[in-house]
Order: structure tokens, then C-alpha cells, then sequence
């Protein structure tokens, strides 16, 4: 049965994947990521890790917007578009077993919104939004 699940929550990912341009999206990642959340996604000193963690953000509205509203993300030079695809590569590539919803990608539409409303004070909301999530009955928002 946990196979089964897990091929839901991974298909979503996959077929989103396809709408993606890996290697455009894959090189905005090197080029504006990568220098401090490090190319495999594991971050660096005090720049928070991605790789098997940043699908729980995906849990609540609050939190897919974080990854939006972030500074790297909310200033970045990329455009929404490709911010948006960027983000939905990340999610597609270092999610892992923290995405345990169904996935709906990022829109261009939607990251030049969130991007009008930057983050100012990252670690305090940041450690704020995990407690919430933390606390968040995720079971009844698997899909």
C-alpha cells in the first residue's frame, strides 16, 4: 500500500517534470542557487538545505509561498516565468520523501505575485512557518 502512495505523490511530480526545461532550469539553479544551497541541494553554514526537505513547505499555502517570497527567489534577476520553472525543477528534483502532497507547479502568474511581497525578515518567519507546519494534520491534505 505505501508503494501505491508513494506512486501518487511522485506521478504528479513526474508529469509536471515534463513542462519543465530541465537543463534551462537546472542552469538558473547553478547560476543563481547553487552558490549557497550547493548543487545537490544539502546547503551550506546557515543556508537551509533543500534536498529532502523543501516539499514540507508544499503542506500549506504559508509555506508555498515562502519558497517564493524568500529574497534569493523574490529579487532573483530570473524572470516569473523562469523563476517558476525553477522552482518547480527544485521541487521535481530534491523534494523527495518531504512532498507529501500532490504537487501543483508554480505559474508564472503566480511567482510574479508573491514576488511583489519579499520577505524581509527570513530566519524568525522561517522557523515560525516549520512549527506550523510541524503542527499541521498533513494526513488529511494527501490527495
Amino acid at each position: 500500500m505505501r508503494g501505491v502512495l508513494a506512486l501518487c505523490l511522485v506521478l504528479p511530480v513526474a508529469a509536471m517534470a515534463d513542462g519543465v526545461n530541465a537543463s534551462r532550469a537546472q542552469f538558473n539553479y547553478q547560476m543563481s542557487c547553487q552558490g549557497c544551497h550547493a548543487p545537490d541541494g544539502s546547503g551550506a553554514s546557515s543556508v537551509p538545505r533543500m534536498r529532502d526537505q523543501v516539499g514540507m513547505f508544499l503542506n500549506t499555502r504559508e509555506g508555498r509561498d515562502y519558497l517564493v517570497r524568500v529574497p534569493g527567489s523574490a529579487v532573483s534577476a530570473l524572470g516569473d516565468a523562469e523563476l517558476a520553472e525553477g522552482l518547480n525543477w527544485v521541487v521535481a528534483e530534491f523534494a523527495g520523501d518531504s512532498l507529501t502532497v500532490a504537487f501543483e507547479p508554480y505559474t508564472e502568474h503566480e511567482v510574479g505575485l508573491l514576488r511583489q511581497q519579499p520577505l524581509n525578515e527570513v530566519v524568525q518567519y522561517r522557523a515560525q512557518l516549520i512549527a506550523e507546519i510541524a503542527s499541521t494534520n498533513v494526513g488529511d491534505r494527501k490527495q
